[in-house]
């Protein structure tokens, strides 16, 4: 049984190569200290369809917010080259080594939406770049804050960003023609890093609340073991109550109050965080009002969470397309790098201009405002306060 061994083979490789990310994890490192450099380099990913439109308008914002730091040179915005799909697809290669090399330059990226194909796509099956990102920088921590102030949600969900089903997910083995198997991966030092971040952010923001979703009752390790490894964190924060949800209760009933009570911070592996982020962005108003940030200990990714949206672009409708997520990046971005006092400022005219206002409304519809129209709405809120 020849494709036995092989598979065997396969297996044993991959074990190997985990062992020593282990390690690199074991070896850990300081993060960095913004308040330390003398320039904090942010480096421009446009991505895709959308991407270019949208980003245009948050750079907007983000000069109009940090000026004076800009000028002086204590902030320099650097665009990254070489990310476009048509790039990636020529090269055969989701994050070519040159884009690498001029990403690890920089000390934080702002990104925008970039294609991942699919089946039936005219380009290659690349995987997807933003995975290779996030694993090529260890950005281990997505965090995507959900508010709906309506209903009392004031959520902040830690999405464990480099395991589970996602990190061998272009070497599952093809064990014969009737055969398929792919892998979820769980470590302890990785569950607890993940842990760490969502309760560090707990204490640090007064909450009292950390909830862990899983599907233990079914995937008994790699689930029941990033249970145990949120538990065993939280015995230094013994403050926090922590809970457990299961992810298809949580998709179904997160919007019911009963179910809900309590909630604050949410921590997720990594396949159950993408889905159930989602969710809760289209409860806040759909996935283009809402943020990401991926944290590392020496580089942090800031990004919008909904896709190139090809249906805008081959309607002739990019020119308006919702900035709001992107821009939203942004804040999350200054508020990561020292600029707390920016931060919310863009808040509180995001705030004015999509919930209390709404003097400038944006559908994606002609009919309504342009992306570039919103945009100088945000800034014209911004230049008031």
């Amino acid at each position: 049984m020849e494709f036995l061994e092989d598979a065997k083979r396969q297996f044993g490789e991959l074990i190997l190569s985990e062992l020593e990310r282990i390690e690199r994890m074991k070896a850990g490192g300081e993060p960095k200290d913004f308040s330390k450099l003398d320039k904090i380099v942010i480096g421009v990913m446009p991505g895709d369809g959308i991407g270019p439109i949208i980003m245009k308008q948050a750079l907007r914002v983000l000069e109009t917010l940090v000026k004076p730091e800009i000028e002086s040179g204590k902030i320099e915005i650097r665009y990254i080259e070489g990310m476009t799909i048509e790039n990636r697809a020529a090269l055969l290669q989701s994050l070519p080594e040159s884009v690498l090399e001029q990403v690890k330059k920089c000390d934080v990226l702002l990104k925008g939406p970039m294609v991942t194909p699919r089946a039936g796509d005219p380009w290659p099956n690349l995987i997807s770049a933003n995975s290779m990102l996030r694993r090529s920088l260890d950005l281990y921590a997505a965090v995507r804050p959900i508010k709906i102030p309506e209903k009392g949600i004031d959520w902040t969900f830690f999405r464990e960003n480099i395991e589970g089903e996602y990190i061998w997910g272009n070497k599952g083995i093809q064990v014969n023609e009737d055969l398929a198997v792919d892998f979820k991966v769980q470590t302890k030092q990785g569950s607890e890093r993940i842990a760490r971040a969502a309760f560090e952010f707990a204490r640090k923001n007064g909450k009292k609340n950390v909830t862990v979703v899983t599907k233990a009752n079914i995937v008994k390790l790699a689930d029941g073991n990033f249970i145990k490894a949120v538990r065993k964190v939280g015995e230094e924060y013994p403050e926090i109550e922590i809970q457990e949800r299961l992810v298809d209760a949580m998709a179904a009933k997160m919007m019911d109050p009963e179910f809900s009570k309590g909630i604050e911070v949410i921590v997720l592996p990594n396949l159950y965080g993408d889905i159930i982020t989602d969710v809760a962005a289209e409860q806040q108003g759909g996935l283009g009002t809402a943020s990401s940030s991926n944290l590392g200990d020496h580089y942090a990714m800031f990004e919008a969470i909904h896709g190139t949206a090809p249906y805008l672009m081959s309607h002739g409708r990019g020119e308006y397309a919702d900035p709001s997520s992107l821009i939203r990046a942004v804040g999350m971005m200054l508020g990561h790098i020292g600029y707390v006092d920016r931060k919310e400022k863009l808040e509180k005219a995001m705030e004015i201009c999509t919930v209390q206002e709404r003097k400038v409304v944006i559908t994606t519809m002609p009919e309504d405002a342009s992306t570039e129209q919103f945009t100088d709405y945000v800034i014209e809120t911004i230049e008031k306060l």
